[in-house]
């Protein structure tokens, strides 16, 4: 599973460009051109993702197959944090903690988007939530 939020790109009349996102209508940015409006929209988009999830906001599911939109990822360590959870579902940090042999506070940090967990605990974690983990470069 991989994390996308659906955007538009809307050219403005100075020239630079205007991302807003559907399902994020707080979550907007802009650029010189049109790569550099996308660069700073995954940017914004991680850093509303990451307040949502440090503050235990609602975090809206990222819409599917919106016309015309183009498809935003957040950073890596909010794709991290945001996935965990969502694989966690109703289970407790207890119980994770527990399948991980570790304490509360670790198992917590596995869902802080300003957190960096080595790639042998996401994939400890992915299996004690009956999952696995998957990479890819793009």
């Amino acid at each position: 599973m991989e994390i996308r939020y659906p955007a538009t790109v809307e050219p403005q009349k100075d020239g630079t460009f205007l991302v807003q996102f559907l399902d994020l209508p707080d979550t907007f940015t802009e650029g010189q051109t049109r790569e550099e409006a996308l660069f700073n929209a995954a940017e914004v988009l991680s850093a509303n993702l990451a307040w949502r999830l440090d503050e235990a906001k609602d975090v809206p599911a990222p819409s599917e197959k919106a016309r015309g939109a183009v498809y935003v990822a957040p950073d890596a360590k909010t794709q991290a944090a945001m996935l965990l959870r969502l694989a966690r579902g109703e289970r407790s940090l207890a119980e994770l903690a527990r399948a991980l042999e570790t304490s509360w506070p670790a198992a917590k940090r596995l869902e802080d988007p300003t957190h960096w967990p080595s790639l042998k605990t996401l994939d400890r974690a992915a299996a004690a939530l009956g999952k696995r983990l998957v990479l890819s470069l793009e």
